[in-house]
């Protein structure tokens, strides 16, 4: 499908703002999720406090934040926005993250960095989408960025067959961070978690260089 610059991603009506790529009233009838836990971002009782899996087992992040789950329509968004080159929806999702920031006030960070891609396969797509986003976010926050903060030093299978076990594996020392870490408060950004392994891996390193807390933001969470 063409893109017709100032018209909305999903209904194609024209837009009163053309940079904005999503109308407001599309924006709002996003569906929003069921209440999930503030710090793994599934499906809990209570919407303040950690739910009983974190109890036992917290996350190597301190909380997750994402506009919806892995749902109609915004996840055929991220699949032309990843799978299909289609990265002049990149300012659309960045905004759609930046007004669940805002809305929820999270915790302020001194810091982002996006999830990175191994460079043969940045090379193949021509494009890091977490690195189009996570650009976009801390430009508009004022944050530090630093677009080469975590490197996959090996590639690694896809994860889109593996079980949570197979991918925890899988991505074990695929990553090496680049840049001072000791006493920072870091978001990592990502299109879309699934199991969370990635983020926890790249969290896990992140708090044994001493990082002060971290925040997970995403566009959707598969729940």
């Amino acid at each position: 499908m063409l893109t017709i610059p100032g018209l909305c991603w999903l209904c194609r009506m024209p837009l009163a703002c053309a940079h904005w790529g999503i109308c407001s009233c599309c924006a709002k009838a996003l569906p929003p999720p069921p209440p999930c836990c503030p710090c793994c971002g599934l499906p809990s009782a209570n919407t303040r406090v950690a739910c009983g899996r974190c109890l036992q087992k917290p996350p190597m992040w301190d909380s997750l934040l994402f506009v919806t789950d892995y749902c109609p329509p915004l996840n055929h968004l991220v699949q032309r926005f990843k799978f299909n080159a289609t990265v002049a929806l990149a300012p659309a999702l960045a905004r759609l993250l930046l007004l669940k920031v805002l809305a929820t006030r999270s915790q302020k960070a001194d810091c982002i960095v996006s999830v990175p891609l191994h460079s043969r396969r940045a090379w193949r797509r021509g494009f890091n989408q977490s690195d189009l986003l996570a650009s976009r976010l801390a430009r508009w926050l004022q944050c530090d960025y630093f677009p080469k903060g975590i490197r996959r030093i090996r590639a690694t299978p896809t994860q889109l067959q593996l079980t949570a076990r197979m991918r925890r594996n899988n991505l074990k020392g695929a990553f090496r961070v680049d840049f001072p870490v000791a006493g920072r408060h870091i978001i990592i950004v990502d299109d879309v978690v699934t199991t969370g392994s990635t983020v926890a891996e790249i969290a896990r390193l992140l708090k044994k260089q001493g990082a002060a807390t971290i925040q997970v933001w995403c566009l959707c969470r598969t729940l």
